[in-house]
């Protein structure tokens, strides 16, 4: 059985999304919880299990093949299943999604930098820099373009969920946990991936778990 290794679900963004890219391909999967930042960690990520990727999470497991990065998963679990539980049929809609799952891979620093995530918090409404709010309002208009052009009547980027909605999925656990003003169809979307089964039951799980890490509650 494919097994996933992931982190804090409170803290661990990345993790979200591979755990996401499974739940999506409806395979059977074990996962394990790690604690990242604990004093065993350093020691932990040197384990065979999770070495592979140099102590990055998540990690999957299918037999002895490791994948590891968000899309990379995406991209090896839609060769198992099927691209069209991750990725529009239409040539247009495919490489719009594509575009704008890579740039979220690859992109908004700003943004990450100083809204950690932290998945069980709500603060007040957070002031950011001007930088991190160009990459507020580049999400915003990405959505906007997505949405308008592809979603149809299904409520997500490209009308069902798929690989560009897991993508951003922690950027809209960060828009919520620091109240940041979105324009009403965003704030609708991000109410509606909260919402989605999968991320509800991660939210549930990251509600529920021990640890707690200081530096960004």
């Amino acid at each position: 059985m494919i097994k996933i290794i992931v982190g804090n679900k409170a803290y661990s963004s990345w993790s979200l999304r591979g755990w996401l890219a499974l739940k999506q391909s409806g395979l059977p999967f074990e996962e394990e919880v790690v604690a990242l930042y604990d004093d065993a960690w350093p020691t932990r990520r040197e384990q065979p299990d999770i070495a592979p990727s140099a102590g990055k999470v998540p990690i999957l497991w299918d037999g002895d093949i490791a994948v590891w990065e968000s899309l990379a998963i995406v991209d090896y679990l839609a060769d198992k299943v099927g691209h069209d539980r991750f990725w529009p049929a239409d040539d247009a809609a495919r490489g719009f999604a594509r575009s704008i799952a890579a740039e979220m891979h690859a992109g908004f620093v700003d943004l990450r930098r100083e809204c950690p995530t932290v998945m069980r918090k709500r603060f007040p409404t957070k002031a950011i820099s001007a930088e991190a709010q160009a990459n507020v309002d580049r999400i915003v208009s990405l959505w906007d373009q997505a949405l308008t052009r592809f979603g149809g009547d299904g409520g997500f980027l490209f009308g069902a969920f798929s690989a560009a909605d897991i993508m951003y999925t922690p950027v809209v656990t960060r828009f919520a946990t620091y109240a940041l003003p979105l324009p009403d169809f965003a704030q609708a979307y991000c109410e509606r991936v909260l919402a989605q089964p999968f991320v509800a039951e991660w939210m549930v799980a990251a509600h529920a778990e021990p640890w707690v890490i200081e530096k960004f509650e």
